[in-house]
């Protein structure tokens, strides 16, 4: 009886538990990155997206896909230092006066509780590569606030409680859109929502199955037991 209910909490726990961890997109939609026709010295598309619209047009239309800001990767130095003409760098870099306050759709499976979103920025402050003047997250203004000295920029924004399968992000360029905003990642974490997987659900009915019959037996046999102690005192 004690093992079979010590599996059945097992089962329930394993199975059916919400996760706190990082949740991962399924894909995101967004203007791509702007470059040399935009007046930049490099190009800061976003080449690795897979999904629908040109990775080599400035502002183009992206959909459906993952690319640079979900693959992990995060810049180790300024935008100077990792980008090239090719558009192979690390960053995405929307240039205000041709993408102003770039605005990008995450798209999620199931139903994910979103609490922290993390944002990986160049803040260089040169060659008019600047942190964000603002980040709204769902049509909201969020805590963030711009830093005053130039950096290698990690936004960490927490306590969010978003929810839904589909989730906004804009950026606000600095100096009213005549300016750069880069960045590499975009990360997220929070509870999966995950429901008990088939395998786990089996378990459990079957734990609960032995639990049942073993708690019947036992109801059984006690009356049994009863039965003949009456039997045996008449």
């Amino acid at each position: 009886m004690k093992k079979i209910a010590i599996a059945v909490i097992a089962a329930l726990s394993i199975g059916g538990s919400v996760q706190a961890a990082q949740i991962f997109s399924t894909s995101y939609d967004m203007p791509n990155g702007d470059g040399q026709a935009s007046g930049g010295s490099y190009n800061y598309w976003d080449k690795e997206y897979n999904g629908a619209g040109s990775t080599t047009t400035d502002g183009a239309a992206l959909s459906g896909g993952q690319g640079n800001l979900t693959d992990g990767v995060i810049a180790s130095d300024y935008w100077y230092n990792v980008e090239n003409a090719a558009g192979t760098g690390p960053y995405v870099g929307w240039y205000g006066p041709r993408t102003l306050n770039p605005l990008l759709t995450f798209n999620f499976s199931g139903s994910p509780v979103i609490d922290r979103v993390v944002f990986y920025i160049d803040d260089s402050q040169f060659g008019g590569v600047y942190a964000p003047a603002a980040i709204w997250i769902d049509g909201v203004n969020s805590s963030y606030t711009p830093p005053a000295n130039p950096s290698l920029l990690t936004v960490d924004l927490t306590g969010l409680n978003l929810t839904g399968n589909q989730h906004s992000i804009q950026f606000f360029q600095e100096f009213s859109g005549n300016s750069w905003t880069f960045v590499s990642e975009i990360e997220f974490f929070g509870n999966s929502g995950r429901v008990p997987e088939p395998a786990s659900l089996a378990l459990v009915l079957t734990g609960l199955g032995l639990f049942g019959a073993a708690a019947l037996r036992r109801r059984q046999t006690m009356s049994c037991e009863s039965l003949q102690d009456r039997c045996s005192g008449a």
